[in-house]
């Protein structure tokens, strides 16, 4: 099923969005999107699967191969791990996951939670209108949407964009909990509607447009990257609570808000900003329940990295605002950010 958007929604922003929707303003995002009409194909992978007989496979694959291309490629052999499709070799792995009751289950609760998409495609419409506003001559991907049991959420591949609607069933889903093992908790609270849209965004602004570079080792090098793109997701959707966007619970916000000048006086005074040690700076910016090292009881906010990293280019932007968004994300002397920011938390 293919599903065709061509939308120029015309409205007006006035909206006041922070870490939890009260600490700080972001009313410089708002820019009219009005005037900017995009074509947004959305494919429904998921369900077109599961209309296939799995008796009937050699008929009823080949068409789904040609419709879906490089995706259905990529979601046999690097999703599924069946094998090359060059052949019929994997044909019975494939009958095995149809006809087994985890996959049935799994499309039963996705098809019963997105029967369609209605709820998501005006706010993936508004997130792209604003790439295209800020970058005119990006392409547009197709987002396909699929099922993967739990293995990948938004993979990017050749002109597509792909959706594990898996991994978006909510808070009540019955799947996550028996995952804890291998999924905790603190990430899976965050696989939930609401997040399609930021994941989407940040997938294809970390991976198509703004990938990191190898050189970039060192902790400021990782924390002012992680803000631009940080920086970016925020303006490209302006009406999403920064705390989604950076992956935060309200409590997190709040602490991580309340705590700025210490965390940047605890980098300062243990000597990170140029550690370039992976192992070392890796705690300040990977998904953890919370930060080692920082906070009492463990009651520390996760990736202070870059959620420092994040306020370094809020700040650098606002003593800056002859730099334009694509200036900004060009920028790679991250040194001359934080100079240029006059970054002093303690003053804001």
């Amino acid at each position: 099923m293919i599903l065709k958007i061509k939308i120029c929604l015309k409205s007006t922003f006035f909206f006041l969005i922070c870490l939890v929707c009260c600490i700080s303003c972001k009313q410089e995002n708002k820019v009219d999107v009005s005037h900017i009409n995009i074509e947004l194909t959305i494919k429904r992978f998921d369900q077109d699967l599961a209309k296939v007989n799995p008796n009937q496979l050699a008929t009823a694959l080949p068409p789904l191969q040609k419709e879906y291309g490089a995706f259905y490629q990529d979601y046999f052999e690097k999703i599924l791990n069946t094998g090359p499709t060059s052949d019929t070799a994997y044909y019975p792995i494939v009958k095995d996951v149809l006809s087994g009751a985890p996959y049935q289950d799994l499309q039963k609760e996705t098809q019963a939670v997105y029967p369609n998409l209605d709820a998501q495609i005006p706010i993936l419409t508004d997130a792209f209108k604003h790439v295209k506003y800020y970058y005119p001559k990006i392409k547009i991907p197709t987002l396909i949407t699929y099922i993967s049991g739990f293995q990948v959420q938004t993979p990017i591949g050749e002109n597509y964009i792909g959706i594990g609607l898996d991994m978006f069933l909510g808070p009540d889903s019955k799947f996550y909990p028996a995952l804890v093992e291998s999924i905790p908790r603190y990430i899976s609270r965050r696989f939930t509607p609401d997040n399609i849209t930021p994941r989407v965004m940040e997938v294809l602004a970390r991976e198509e447009l703004f990938p990191e570079s190898d050189a970039e080792k060192s902790l400021l090098d990782k924390m002012i990257y992680n803000g631009k793109i940080l920086y970016f997701l925020s303006k490209v959707q302006p009406t999403i609570a920064d705390s989604i966007l950076i992956g935060y619970t309200k409590a997190q916000a709040e602490w991580a808000s309340n705590f700025e000048s210490d965390i940047w006086a605890y980098f300062l005074s243990e000597d990170l900003l140029y550690d370039t040690d992976y192992l070392k700076i890796q705690k300040y910016l990977s998904e953890a329940p919370f930060t080692p090292g920082l906070g009492d009881k463990n009651n520390s906010a996760p990736k202070l990295g870059l959620f420092i990293g994040w306020q370094i280019v809020k700040r650098y932007m606002q003593e800056n605002p002859e730099t334009t968004l694509q200036k900004l994300m060009l920028e790679k002397d991250y040194q001359k950010i934080l100079k240029a920011s006059k970054y002093k938390p303690n003053q804001k």
